[in-house]
């Protein structure tokens, strides 16, 4: 079987206007794929931007992969959380990125949006730190079937610094150029 090593980091989120954030990722692939090692899913530290509107993360990623087929090609979601003094949580930003098909070192720029609040009361609650609307179910980061109902606002970005290495796919027919 041809296999994938994705070796990388979540490195930061920028632009969010909320001062207190963490991710949470998801390695999500079609039915072709096995895990070999690593973490399909995972969750960084709460970061700070109190001086710039960066929040460092830095958290590793490790992921060791085999396939059958290539297709549901590996796609990495996430979803970014504020936190308050009260240590309660709630999601500011949902974004997903392909894994890039060609072996070598590559930075994924994944722009989040968020449910944009449907009345007065969501919009107060949501700027004084109480919380927004989320998403009941994530399968509609990826698939547009019911994402074209939502009321949606861009959010900020999620940085990725990924390193891939890929492996026996030449003797599958596969050719990365």
């Amino acid at each position: 079987m041809a296999e994938v090593h994705i070796i990388g980091q979540i490195l930061k989120a920028v632009d969010f206007d909320e001062p207190h954030l963490y991710c949470t990722w998801t390695l999500q692939s079609g039915s072709a794929w096995r895990l070999i090692q690593g973490e399909l899913h995972g969750q960084t530290h709460v970061s700070a931007n109190r001086l710039e509107s960066c929040s460092d993360f830095a958290a590793p990623l490790d992921i060791h992969l085999s396939c059958a087929a290539i297709q549901g090609w590996p796609t990495l979601l996430v979803e970014v959380h504020a936190v308050n003094v009260l240590q309660q949580s709630w999601p500011v930003g949902y974004g997903f990125a392909h894994i890039p098909a060609t072996p070598g070192a590559h930075r994924l720029e994944i722009n989040t949006w968020k449910v944009a609040p449907n009345g007065w009361w969501q919009s107060l609650r949501e700027r004084f730190g109480g919380g927004g609307a989320s998403l009941s179910k994530t399968d509609l980061l990826f698939s547009g079937v019911e994402r074209y109902k939502l009321q949606t606002r861009s959010s900020g970005k999620i940085i990725a610094d990924l390193n891939l290495i890929f492996r026996k796919f030449e003797e599958y027919g596969v050719e990365f150029n």
